[in-house]
């Protein structure tokens, strides 16, 4: 998109024409990125290495480990001591040698809990350990996914920047060229003025700009720290997603918001087996070794304790029906979750399937006309049968043009992101 004015110095002009063509190319000429500036695989792992969720849960699923050990252990012995027996009145009122029944005793009771118990006791806890990993591999998903929206959002935000900035450099060339024309008795001044707003129309866009780019930077410094001011690099591959629709349900069974529904029902499967292994009672031993007076022999007893279950259906039974009612309302919405998650995540990659055709007509069509309109209006405007209001009309709809792309763009970039961290393991590639 050339722009020619009416007798222009020969300066105007060529700065009118270098400005110019950086617009018709599309900004292809963009500021170098810095060497070693953050690329977006660098950013999450800055994130990876700043998180406290990850080792949070590293402590969560070694806090459940070692409780399965604990829960795998018999109870603890009983130590016993007292006095049986003791007179409280009469000439032996609190003696305890002179009645042959007074005894010093002390014991040691063990309560024998079955094998099956504590092997349920310490599956559960286990199961929890596992809860831990997959809530683990989730934080590292979102982690991945957040990152790579924050620092996508902040390239783009420079991106649109950079086309404000070059609109508004051409447009302060077209000041001076109005002013050349006015002065030289070729144009209004009214041109100049036209002019003088249209920069300041642009000027005060890009300090919109800059404060999204401020917003985009502060969102990144959440995940990565200081670091979130460093140049970016150029922008990762996004044309194709780590997977294919027919293959999202066979990806969902690994995905770890699902993993940890899985593992949560296997928690509710753990405690409605150790509700059934309470049903069957434990026997408790007691060993006590009794002293009598000098008189008299000591004495050892052993006694055997079982509780008696007399109403089972109202108590154990009742347990393990709950422990049921939990697990198939754990198992119910991990069902419904995986129904929605699918939806979601099909409604996403048809989103971002769309976009890219929109990109692709934006490519074709859209950006074309709207650079034709320009160069139209340019030589209107050359010809003096055209306004430099129409043409700087143009020029803003060739701009707000550039600017959706590129919003379209960004939508599109944020959409890969979701769709393409949808495991922990791709690591920001597509295979």
């Amino acid at each position: 998109m050339l722009l020619f004015l009416p007798q222009r110095t020969p300066s105007v002009r060529r700065q009118l024409v270098g400005a110019s063509l950086a617009v018709a190319l599309g900004l292809a000429v963009l500021p170098a990125r810095a060497e070693g500036a953050l690329t977006l695989d660098a950013a999450q792992q800055l994130a990876r290495d700043r998180s406290r969720q990850l080792p949070a849960q590293d402590a969560a699923a070694d806090a459940a480990r070692q409780m399965a050990v604990a829960a795998g252990q018999r109870p603890d012995p009983t130590l016993k001591a007292g006095i049986n027996n003791l007179p409280v009145n009469g000439p032996d009122a609190f003696s305890t040698p002179r009645d042959f029944m007074t005894m010093r005793s002390i014991g040691v009771m063990q309560e024998l809990t079955r094998a099956s118990k504590l092997n349920a006791r310490a599956a559960r806890f286990e199961r929890e350990a596992e809860v831990a990993e997959a809530n683990r591999a989730l934080a590292l998903t979102q982690l991945q996914r957040d990152t790579a929206v924050a620092w996508l959002d902040r390239f783009y935000q420079e991106r649109m920047r950079e086309v404000l900035v070059s609109q508004r450099d051409e447009a302060k060339l077209q000041i001076d060229a109005a002013d050349a024309a006015y002065r030289g008795g070729r144009g209004a001044q009214a041109d100049v003025f036209t002019a003088r707003a249209a920069v300041a129309l642009v000027e005060d866009r890009i300090a919109q700009s800059e404060r999204q780019i401020a917003t985009a930077k502060t969102q990144l410094a959440r995940w990565i720290g200081a670091a979130a001011t460093d140049p970016l690099s150029a922008a990762p591959p996004m044309e194709t997603v780590s997977f294919q629709p027919d293959e999202l349900e066979t990806r969902l069974a690994h995905h770890p918001d699902i993993a940890v529904m899985v593992k949560r029902e296997e928690v509710a499967q753990a405690e409605v087996d150790v509700a059934r292994a309470n049903r069957k009672t434990d026997a408790s031993v007691e060993l006590m070794y009794s002293q009598r007076g000098p008189g008299y022999s000591n004495m050892v007893s052993v006694n055997l304790a079982i509780p008696l279950q007399w109403d089972q259906k109202n108590r154990q039974d009742r347990e393990v029906a709950a422990r049921l009612a939990a697990l198939e309302q754990v198992r119910a919405e991990r069902e419904e979750a995986t129904r929605m998650h699918v939806a979601e995540l099909l409604a996403m990659w048809q989103e971002w399937q769309g976009n890219r055709e929109r990109l692709t007509r934006y490519d074709s069509a859209i950006l074309p006309l709207a650079t034709e309109r320009t160069r139209a209006a340019v030589a209107a405007y050359r010809g003096s049968t055209g306004s430099l209001a129409a043409v700087l009309e143009a020029r803003r709809n060739e701009i707000d043009t550039r600017i959706d792309r590129l919003r379209i763009e960004m939508d599109t970039a944020r959409l890969w992101a979701q769709l393409n961290y949808l495991l922990p393991a791709a690591h920001g590639r597509t295979p």
